[in-house]
């Protein structure tokens, strides 16, 4: 892998960090349970991390 390479997938590990814990406090604050803020965390993280690497691929 180049350098190049890696730092993107810092890039998406990174963004799909942010958006996980910020959805999850969202829903937690909200009146959710902690499993269910857990899961949509993870929910939104999957989806950003699906149109990242989305518009990796769009771009090859």
């Amino acid at each position: 892998m180049c350098l190049l390479q890696i730092l993107s997938l810092l890039l998406a590990l990174s963004m799909a960090l942010n958006i996980a814990i910020s959805a999850g406090l969202l829903a937690h604050r909200s009146g959710a349970g902690i499993p269910d803020a857990v899961l949509t965390g993870a929910g939104a993280a999957a989806s950003g991390l699906g149109i990242y690497f989305a518009a990796l691929a769009a771009y090859r």
